[in-house]
């Protein structure tokens, strides 16, 4: 599975260093697209003809799950599992920029799955695009050379099971209370 993991990451990575638009174009991608999702996620909910409350719901499940997968498992992890980012373990890597964390599990892909799958449980077009733009942002960050696609693919498992944990534990809580009918 490593061989397949580090040929893909060879594939992807091989995109970089041959353009300085390409190459600025994977930057963008892999680290500012990121800020502009951010704020596509406040603008969409807030803008959103949902009621209030809905609005209030969907900004706290989202974040508590994006929050919690990024912050809370994925650093779990890396505290016990120590890969080492590819620019620093492969030969021949065209690293556009370098991080200092650990590389499994990817805290962005954590964090922008999570995103993506609280949207999508409240609004299936949201939670699509945002699944693309997680897509967009990771790949970037495989192409720059920053992660290998399996660091990707365990973020993006973590990022959604903690989503549908966080979900599910919201939709308990919100209790709707419904009048008893009145039989006689």
């Amino acid at each position: 599975m490593m061989a397949l993991d580090t040929q893909l990451f060879y594939a992807l990575n091989s995109l970089a260093g041959h353009s300085p638009v390409l190459d600025w174009l994977i930057v963008f991608c892999a680290s500012y697209l990121a800020y502009i999702v951010g704020i596509l996620f406040f603008v969409t909910v807030y803008f959103s003809s949902y009621p209030v409350r809905k609005k209030w719901e969907i900004f706290w499940v989202t974040s508590i799950a994006s929050v919690v997968s990024r912050f809370g498992v994925a650093e779990v992890i890396r505290f016990f599992y120590h890969r080492v980012r590819p620019f620093n373990a492969l030969p021949n890597v065209h690293n556009l920029f370098t991080d200092s964390a650990w590389s499994f599990p990817s805290g962005h892909a954590t964090f922008f799955f999570a995103m993506a799958t609280a949207l999508y449980f409240y609004n299936k077009t949201w939670g699509t695009w945002f699944f693309i733009a997680a897509a967009v942002i990771t790949i970037g960050r495989v192409a720059a050379g920053v992660h290998y696609p399996l660091d990707i693919i365990g973020g993006a498992v973590i990022g959604i099971a903690v989503a549908c944990v966080t979900f599910y534990l919201a939709r308990k809580m919100v209790v709707k209370e419904v009048p008893e009918a009145d039989v006689n």
